[in-house]
């Protein structure tokens, strides 16, 4: 076994190559591995290094810790850089991370490796953008897979919308405007995994990678998916969420015979109101846009158009920093926020104006 240097500075994420495959360890596990902008450029520096050699068959993502592969990127920490006067910070942290999400996604495709994420646990938000754009995505009995944006004032990223508006029907914007987690047979209904291998045999799993081909090594772990729960709902989740405005969304789910469908109506007035209109609208454009490079574009000057918003800093600090779960949301209500401030968002910033955009990702 050939051991990549770590050093202690590097130790969030560790490296390591055995045999056929190079492996990626989130170590971050009393965050739940959150993503840092270290992380995500010694992860970038790694798929750079481990492409060029040819000894490496295939690259194999996990999380350590019994919790999850990634609770998400560092919050705290764009937080910090929104009240601190520095949005720019947090900008330049998505713009590496969303850089890596499409870098991932290519992997396979540009340099004949799969990436291999095993999504074991809570995988939420920038979790989800470092796993599930891989070539193969496995979930297990502990799988709770989501983009939980919303919560906190902001829109679903990483490549989330590009996810989520292609999954089944308007289960994606279920997702999208909810937050709500996925299990393992809904991750895989939606199109954010692809395999099923019960946690006890993960480490088998993990080990035969460095040995055996990927297919060979699915094929002696890998189970039966369990149902996905959201079949039986999905009657009620088209024809709600097939509606125009968040406000026809909410209202065709609370005047539907199904309790399931009342109660999400609470769940999604419980979440930001600038931040619903503004999902709703990325996942609608998110359909009709080619690839996921575009996807990440638009990404981009959404997030970063929401550094300048009240409701990102107030979600983190109700949801994370005092927990009280009490975001006092501006506008607080979706009639006070109008098409013009939907707009806003996926409109490119003029010379002076005070925006953390960056300017393109891709050169699209």
């Amino acid at each position: 076994m050939n051991a990549a240097p770590v050093t202690p500075a590097d130790e969030s994420v560790l490296l390591r190559m055995e045999g056929r495959a190079a492996y990626l360890t989130l170590n971050r596990p009393k965050s739940i591995n959150a993503l840092t902008h270290g992380m995500v450029l010694r992860m970038s520096a790694a798929l750079d290094e481990w492409a060029q050699d040819d000894s490496v068959r295939a690259v194999v993502l996990t999380g350590a810790g019994e919790r999850g592969l990634c609770a998400g990127g560092d919050i705290r920490a764009v937080r910090e850089a929104v009240v601190s006067g520095s949005p720019r910070a947090a900008a330049e942290f998505w713009r590496d991370e969303y850089v890596l999400n499409h870098a991932i996604s290519q992997y396979a495709s540009r340099y004949g490796k799969p990436f291999v994420a095993i999504m074991d646990g809570i995988v939420l938000g920038g979790g989800v953008g470092v796993s599930a754009h891989g070539d193969v995505r496995i979930v297990t009995e502990r799988s709770h897979v989501g983009m939980p944006e919303t919560g906190i004032g902001f829109v679903p990223d990483v490549g989330g919308t590009y996810l989520l508006s292609r999954a089944p029907g308007e289960l994606g914007t279920h997702f999208a405007l909810t937050g709500s987690v996925a299990r393992a047979g809904d991750a895989v209904l939606c199109g954010l995994a692809d395999h099923f291998v019960p946690s006890a045999d993960l480490p088998a799993l993990v080990a035969a990678l460095a040995t055996d081909d990927v297919p060979t090594a699915l094929a002696a772990y890998a189970a039966p998916i369990p149902p996905a729960e959201l079949v039986e709902q999905r009657p009620w989740i088209d024809a709600c969420y097939a509606a125009d405005t968040v406000e026809e969304i909410v209202e065709r789910l609370r005047s539907h015979g199904s309790p399931a469908a009342k109660q999400t109506a609470e769940t999604i007035l419980s979440k930001s109101p600038t931040a619903l209109k503004v999902t709703l609208a990325a996942v609608r454009r998110a359909r009709l846009l080619p690839d996921l490079a575009h996807v990440l574009e638009q990404e981009f000057l959404v997030s970063c158009s929401g550094l300048t918003e009240p409701d990102l800093a107030e979600g983190i600090r109700a949801q994370v920093v005092d927990k009280d779960r009490n975001p006092h949301w501006s506008p607080a209500s979706l009639a006070e926020v109008t098409a013009a401030d939907v707009e806003r968002f996926f409109t490119l910033p003029k010379p002076g104006d005070d925006h953390a955009y960056l300017g393109p990702l891709f050169g699209l």
